[in-house]
């Protein structure tokens, strides 16, 4: 990343952090604190270590639920997209699951699974297996025509033509479809705490809204915000490793 992306970056940062800070101060709502008050919020929630333990016991359940989403979802999307009677079967489907209201399918989950990690992990799966599995459909089936016909007149088979070509030439929609899964992941992983059973991070976001402590109930959202921006760059950091050596060049 050059100089300029980064000072970009700063600024887009700064701008954001400045409006907050006036908008906290100006007094818009008793429960819009400023950023500052956020800030020493959650200093002192590091302190005492709140923050962290609810962290922890948020993360389980987004891990393994990424985990299996982006396994799963990539999956299905290249097999949807290498098979035509797959993507006839397929695709209505996680079409109708991408435009249902899938949080109203939790309580479901709940008399079904429970309260426990398995709810959990499967929210986080539901709202994120959607998103990757079309991406990954789109990216496969608008791969270039030239390019699988130059592989098929060097012979290649059909491995490595999945292999060399399809999967490179797909790479930057398949990875957008993972950090769009990601972020519906972690609101899925919220969506879970806040309505199935209070714990982790949402558990402290209702405890604090309901004593009516807004700055540790902002720190506690902002921390899932943060997290969840370090996940977005981790895969970006995957996807040009990996796939995209003219950026990494770059």
């Amino acid at each position: 990343m050059d100089r300029r992306s980064i000072g970009l970056r700063a600024l887009s940062f700064g701008v954001v952090l400045a409006g907050w800070e006036y908008a906290g101060r100006a007094g818009i709502s008793a429960a819009f604190p400023s950023m500052s008050e956020t800030g020493w919020a959650a200093v002192s929630m590091l302190g005492d270590g709140s923050l962290l333990r609810a962290l922890g016991v948020t993360i389980v359940p987004l891990v393994v639920g990424i985990a299996l989403s982006a396994v799963a979802g990539v999956l299905l999307g290249l097999a949807t997209g290498l098979s035509r009677r797959t993507e006839w079967v397929g695709i209505p489907l996680f079409l109708v699951l991408q435009a249902a209201p899938l949080a109203a399918l939790i309580p479901i989950l709940v008399l079904a699974y429970g309260t426990g990690l398995a709810s959990k992990v499967l929210v986080v799966c539901i709202m994120a297996v959607p998103v990757i599995v079309l991406n990954s459909y789109k990216a496969v089936r608008h791969t270039s025509t030239s390019l699988l016909e130059m592989g098929q007149s060097f012979l290649g088979s059909r491995r490595q033509l999945i292999v060399k070509i399809i999967l490179p030439a797909a790479s930057p929609v398949i990875f957008a479809g993972l950090r769009l899964g990601t972020a519906a992941g972690f609101i899925g992983a919220i969506l879970a705490e806040l309505l199935i059973s209070p714990t982790g991070v949402g558990d402290l976001i209702t405890y604090h809204q309901s004593i009516a402590e807004y700055p540790q109930m902002y720190a506690a959202i902002a921390s899932v915000i943060i997290l969840s921006a370090l996940f977005l760059e981790f895969l970006e950091r995957i996807e040009v490793t990996l796939f995209r050596p003219e950026r990494r060049a770059a």
